[in-house]
């Protein structure tokens, strides 16, 4: 009897049939961010490692923010002989959705160090307002 090790894909519904693979495994290399809000802002960080700012994509629609990395393939130089090519393409992406309504064309992102910190300033309108309560005499 042989041993056979569990692949949970094996066991997946029959949906999978008609997916191209490669995107369906793509998937489990999402971005793992980082959020949290301040009194104006919503700040986003996530590590996009091996990727340069021009590389990076970010859309806001609506209340998602969805950050996007695509490393194209690198050159194969010539008068090597490769043992092994794993670092030829890398995508990433994920979208999540904001706790609050932002201004998206005022939005800041800064990479450094393969760090994206996104700052989303909030609405007028998701800013908390304080009211103040009037005795009557």
């Amino acid at each position: 009897m042989a041993i056979i090790r569990w692949n949970p894909f094996l066991r997946m519904p029959r949906i999978w049939e008609d997916e191209d693979w490669e995107d369906v495994l793509d998937m489990g290399q999402g971005l793992a961010v980082d959020m949290y809000e301040t009194k104006d802002d919503v700040v986003i960080k996530t590590d996009l490692p091996g990727l340069k700012p021009e590389e990076v994509d970010i859309t806001v629609t609506g209340d998602t923010v969805t950050i996007r990395g695509e490393k194209k393939e690198e050159e194969e130089e010539k008068g090597k002989s490769y043992l092994r090519r794993e670092r030829r393409y890398e995508r990433y992406a994920r979208s999540v959705s904001l706790p609050a309504a932002v201004k998206a064309d005022k939005a800041d992102a800064k990479f450094v160090d393969g760090t994206l910190t996104l700052t989303l300033p909030k609405a007028e309108e998701a800013k908390p307002k304080t009211i103040k309560v009037k005795a009557k005499k």
